[in-house]
């Protein structure tokens, strides 16, 4: 890793509001030497390269997510486990997998079969709003 980035290869596997802002801060931030992204929607991947929130575009979870240190899934919380079990063979050890879902009893049950040993699971949530 450089001296400035904490990640070598960051994945975002979900382009929406949440992942594509994800992107912009790490890259703004140089959180990241190299953030690779994965949508559905190609309309959505083209636009999240062209915006610069994101280094590469993937047409599949299980490619955007080669040979990352971070692999964040933004996708809403019923597509979690057939997002997990398409990614678990291409994890690397020592990788950290997190997710944005709102909720955590599905994203643990529907997740967790699917991490594999030597990959760090930490269930995530997206924090917004002001505080007072």
């Amino acid at each position: 890793m450089g001296a400035e980035t904490h990640f070598d290869r960051v994945a975002l596997i979900g382009l929406g509001l949440i992942g594509s802002s994800l992107g912009h801060a790490m890259k703004r931030g140089g959180l990241a030497g190299h953030v690779a992204g994965y949508a559905r929607s190609e309309a959505t991947r083209k636009r999240a390269l062209e915006l610069g929130f994101i280094d590469s575009v993937h047409e599949s979870a299980a490619a955007a997510v080669e040979d990352a240190d971070l692999i964040v899934v933004c996708t809403p919380v019923g597509a979690l486990g057939q997002v997990a079990s398409e990614i678990e063979p291409h994890l690397k050890k020592g990788a950290i997998l997190t997710d944005v879902g709102s909720v955590k009893l599905a994203v643990i049950r529907d997740m967790s079969p699917y991490v594999p040993d030597g990959v760090h699971f930490i269930p995530g949530h997206p924090i917004a709003g002001t505080e007072e």
